[in-house]
């Protein structure tokens, strides 16, 4: 299966980044300030996703992200379809629930 064969793709960006000193603290705030300039909502507290209408503009946001890394820390860039991104199962706790995520994002679309 080829990632360019779906037209609707998500980013997630998951991150780990320290936050012991004044200056970690704040590189950690201008990062998570420029996800969501960027059209990123936060899906867990250091996951933020992103819908992405074409493989080119995903390619886009990548970019983006990779120009605001911070110089310390770990972060990942997942690039999945829609398809993938709706076959997730979410619990809280031992309950399954429906987020609400996916619906709140498409109701933006149409």
């Amino acid at each position: 299966m080829r990632l360019n064969q779906y037209r609707i793709m998500w980013i997630l960006v998951l991150f780990d980044l320290p936050t012991d000193t004044p200056k970690d603290r704040k590189a950690y705030a201008k990062f998570r300030k420029e996800l969501i300039k960027d059209g990123f909502n936060m899906f867990q507290f250091s996951i933020y996703a992103r819908h992405c209408a074409s493989k080119e503009n995903m390619q886009a946001h990548v970019k983006r992200v990779r120009e605001i890394l911070p110089s310390k820390g770990h972060v990942g860039i997942l690039k999945i379809t829609d398809k993938q991104f709706g076959m997730m199962e979410i619990f809280y706790g031992k309950k399954k629930e429906d987020s609400g995520f996916i619906e709140s994002h498409q109701l933006e679309l149409f």
